[in-house]
């Protein structure tokens, strides 16, 4: 393993001091490190991985330096755009050090989202003339060879990280005051639903909480779509599903999810019908990684909801809140219900024992039986 401290300490030493990026589990120990050696205008959590590619680039515009840019590779799809149309060497030439945790590594057990990610990270890189690199314990020398490639080349160079590379470096998290922990909202918002309602569920521990909840009651899982990928996309899937059907149909989504695209919400008020119900979980950090912060709570979801077409938002940070706000969502149109919570999560907590198949086929049985 890399002693984390000492492999920041030498990216400093060789002039790199921009970090951007949206946080990776496998880079947890990483963005830790980052997170408690800069300032929050050296290292910023991005909306998304095409906007911290941006933010590196604009650095780089206006002090000639490298930027980092830290993502899972499930993140890649995002970048896509400002690698090849903004960084590449076929159009304005900037150069940056991609550090890509490599979630689904062939041969490595992982969860089956990230299984095709996995097997296709090296090729896609490929694909763009990007070179790739895989980190292990020459890293000075890897770092080394980085560097002159970016002065020599102009154009990105991707470091790519397999599962247990960094030492442990424990985060000092931003503890808030809330009420409750997310399964406990989750738990109380189940308890109100109707038995014919369904859940589309955002990425992360949001799912993998709904799934045992399900399984703690001796329910079954037919009425949840459990969105184990494509964060930041669970309130258009959400949409489509609502459009398709008159049945109503419950957005459970995170802070982290909707920040990644939040332009859905410009759109979502303008086709939405009654059947649309958005929730947001929001714990102000991207807790399925590490807990690295969002900026959750720096957003008034009233002003910004209501300002899209949302008629009404209620916030809630209490039991009573919330039920009050899911019966509201039940007997009106176009209303969003913000739940504000605190951090953590049971230490046990497993992961859906249901394919992403089977979680499909069994929903859209359930949606034909009327």
């Amino acid at each position: 393993m890399i002693e984390t401290k000492d492999f920041f300490e030498y990216l400093k030493s060789k002039n790199f001091d921009f970090f951007t990026g949206v946080p990776d589990s496998l880079l947890k120990d990483f963005c830790a490190c980052i997170k408690e050696n800069c300032d929050t205008t050296h290292n910023i959590i991005a909306a998304n991985e095409g906007n911290a590619v941006a933010l590196a680039a604009g650095h780089y515009l206006s002090s000639g330096k490298y930027g980092v840019v830290y993502m899972q590779n499930s993140g890649i799809g995002n970048a896509v755009n400002p690698l090849l149309s903004l960084a590449d060497e076929d159009v304005y030439q900037i150069p940056m050090l991609l550090i890509v945790g490599w979630r689904g590594e062939p041969g490595v057990k992982d969860e089956p989202q990230h299984l095709k990610q996995g097997k296709v990270t090296l090729d896609l890189f490929k694909a763009m003339d990007i070179e790739t690199i895989i980190l292990d314990e020459n890293y000075k020398e890897q770092l080394d060879y980085i560097y002159n490639y970016l002065q020599n080349n102009s154009k990105p160079i991707a470091l790519i990280v397999r599962k247990n590379t960094f030492t442990p470096y424990e985060l000092k998290l931003d503890e808030n005051n809330y009420e409750l922990k997310r399964e406990k909202a989750l738990s109380i918002i189940l308890n109100e639903l109707d038995k014919d309602d369904f859940i589309v569920s955002t990425t992360g521990k949001t799912s993998r909480e709904i799934f045992e909840l399900r399984e703690q009651r001796k329910e079954n899982h037919h009425r949840d779509f459990l969105t184990v990928g494509s964060m930041g996309h669970t309130s258009s899937i959400a949409l489509g599903m609502s459009i398709g059907t008159d049945k109503n149909v419950y957005c459970i989504d995170g802070d982290g999810s909707f920040i990644m695209h939040m332009g859905s919400f410009a759109i979502i008020p303008t086709v939405a019908k009654k059947n649309f119900k958005y929730i947001l979980i929001n714990n102000g950090a991207h807790e399925s990684v590490g807990g690295q912060p969002t900026v959750g709570f720096n957003i008034d979801f009233t002003k910004l909801l209501t300002s899209l077409g949302f008629n009404k938002v209620f916030v809630a940070k209490n039991k009573e809140e919330i039920i009050e706000g899911v019966k509201s969502l039940k007997e009106n149109s176009l209303q969003a219900l913000v739940i504000y919570t605190k951090l953590g999560s049971r230490k046990d907590l497993g992961r859906p024992t249901v394919s992403p198949v089977e979680n499909k086929k069994a929903l859209m049985d359930e949606m034909k039986r009327g």
